[in-house]
């Protein structure tokens, strides 16, 4: 154990009221008790989460030393001296001792397999803060539990915030991990995302020094054993591909691959829950009973019924559940290799094929570019689609080169002779607005007989500029569904060229900050004709 977390071990030993790994209904007492919230119909506990209903990117830093030499530092790895650190750990533990804080404490782990596997100790004054961790990362059994000795200790006071002239941070709230001292503190701020997303930053830097590669994505394995990955940022129906009633799920958001096959490293789910119905999405809604959180959510009158169309407080409601409210998932949560990775992106150029095949190098750039677009209004300001390119479909969470997981991702695809298959789930006969979505039945169908093999021996049709392959069939999809050009023809839309030649310069522009440290064999898989 480092120094430091020697002195965390040493200040919560100085604490007059310490709960430690309380099961989750002491833990709902104390957070009723403490008016941290309260619970709704189903029995969930509901909470606010103050000032702060998201993560705080600009906020987050990482300390710059001898052990993130590899941190591939700028906008999104934000360095933090040393010193500052140690100076605001020690503040930290200054303000809980003069307040005389009660503290919540919960060893995990971070991590389903045992080889791979992080041991982390958090501390918090919030006993709803406590109760999310133990539904997200994996309980230790009680022999387990004996002289726990944590890898990670991480350290979060909502209540407390630097003075950013003093302390070195942006304002009163952050999220600071030192990799030698093997500490993360947050303050300022009561959102329980940036403990996950910490965590798993923590994983990310850690995990490729041992042939590991942490993804970004969702898992589901079929009735033989066969493993599927899906990567996907936000609307692109990541979550929706995934949950597949002939599937089980393996983990919705974090995952590893090593020699053996692959591993989620959480023990739960933190879903969003906007718009949530019991028909649309049933296993979130089932999972929401006692033993889940819901934070920023909202009643309907005179109820205690929470309203799921309420975004009065956020758009960013959530809910957290362990991986045992699901009824179709696996546990432990690992399983072989993937035989089938999926890209999902929602072109609302109406560019992209609906499904199409990826080379090693095309999936490396693909995998860097981590592409969608956003339609007009869904953000303010937004009137037109919008490009959004995120390296590894996770670039907040990854401190690395991104082309350090793409060479990763390029060497495991060929080592376990993987298919990788880039799915728009958004607009292929025409652009946004003109044409309406992809249907899901036929996005599914895609995904089915891809999994089920129906893929492997029928034709293929090269795409003129971004060089991907388009099966010429698929089961229970008309064949004119799977050409962009053509549905654009058919539909008396014009312009297909111009625009697929303007998306591809897109891609081209979004690389640019990633060519210096990136290889040929990855830049080998950008767009063919510019």
């Amino acid at each position: 154990m480092t120094e430091i977390n020697k002195l965390n071990t040493q200040n919560l030993n100085a604490v007059k009221q310490v709960k430690m790994n309380l099961p989750v209904a002491e833990l709902v007492e104390e957070a009723l008790k403490n008016n941290e919230g309260v619970l709704a119909d189903t029995g969930a506990f509901m909470c606010d989460t103050g000032k702060f209903t998201g993560r705080s990117p600009q906020d987050r830093f990482l300390v710059k030393d001898d052990a993130t030499a590899n941190v591939w530092w700028g906008n999104i790895n934000i360095p933090f001296e040393g010193a500052k650190f140690k100076s605001l750990h020690a503040k930290v533990w200054d303000y809980i001792n003069e307040n005389d804080k009660k503290l919540y404490v919960r060893d995990m782990y971070a991590g389903a397999d045992v080889n791979h596997r992080l041991k982390v100790r958090v501390i918090t004054t919030l006993a709803s803060v406590n109760h999310f961790v133990s539904n997200m990362f994996i309980q230790p059994s009680a022999e387990e539990l004996v002289g726990f000795e944590p890898d990670w200790v991480v350290v979060q006071v909502p209540e407390f915030e630097a003075d950013p002239e003093v302390d070195g941070t942006r304002q009163g709230n952050f999220a600071i991990a030192d990799f030698t001292e093997q500490c993360i503190i947050i303050g300022g701020t009561r959102y329980t995302g940036e403990i996950k997303k910490g965590i798993f930053s923590v994983l990310n830097a850690l995990l490729p020094e041992r042939d590991v590669l942490p993804m970004h994505c969702s898992a589901n394995e079929g009735k033989d054993g066969d493993a599927a990955v899906f990567f996907g940022l936000s609307g692109t129906g990541k979550t929706t591909l995934s949950a597949d009633p002939n599937r089980l799920l393996i983990g919705d958001d974090e995952h590893g691959w090593t020699e053996s096959g692959i591993f989620n490293f959480e023990g739960g789910c933190y879903a969003k829950t906007i718009d949530l119905s019991q028909k649309k999405e049933p296993e979130i809604w089932d999972a929401i009973k006692f033993g889940a959180t819901l934070e920023n959510t909202r009643f309907f009158e005179g109820t205690r019924t929470v309203d799921y169309e309420n975004v009065s407080v956020t758009q960013n409601t959530r809910t957290s559940y362990p991986l045992e409210h699901i009824e179709n998932v696996k546990i432990p949560s690992v399983s072989t290799h993937p035989k089938n990775i999926f890209f999902l992106t929602c072109d609302a150029y109406g560019i992209l094929p609906p499904i199409s095949k990826l080379t090693k190098a095309q999936a490396m750039y693909h995998f860097m570019s981590g592409y969608t677009a956003q339609v007009a209004g869904t953000e303010v300001g937004i009137t037109e689609p919008k490009p959004v390119f995120s390296a590894c479909f996770g670039a907040p969470f990854m401190p690395l080169h991104p082309s350090k997981y793409a060479e990763m991702l390029g060497q495991k695809m060929e080592q376990f002779d993987t298919n990788i298959w880039l799915i728009n789930t958004g607009w292929a006969a025409g652009p946004y607005g003109k044409c309406d979505r992809m249907k899901l039945r036929y996005t599914r169908a895609m995904i089915t007989a891809a999994l089920e093999g129906k893929l492997a021996n029928v034709e293929f049709t090269e795409d003129s500029i971004f060089g991907v392959q388009i099966p010429n069939e698929v089961e229970g999809v008309p064949s004119e569904v799977l050409r962009p050009k053509a549905q654009w023809e058919a539909n008396g839309i014009e312009g297909y060229e111009e625009a697929a030649k303007n998306l591809a310069e897109k891609f081209v522009a979004n690389f640019k900050k990633f060519e210096e440290g990136t290889s040929a064999d990855i830049l080998a898989g950008a767009p063919k004709a510019l």
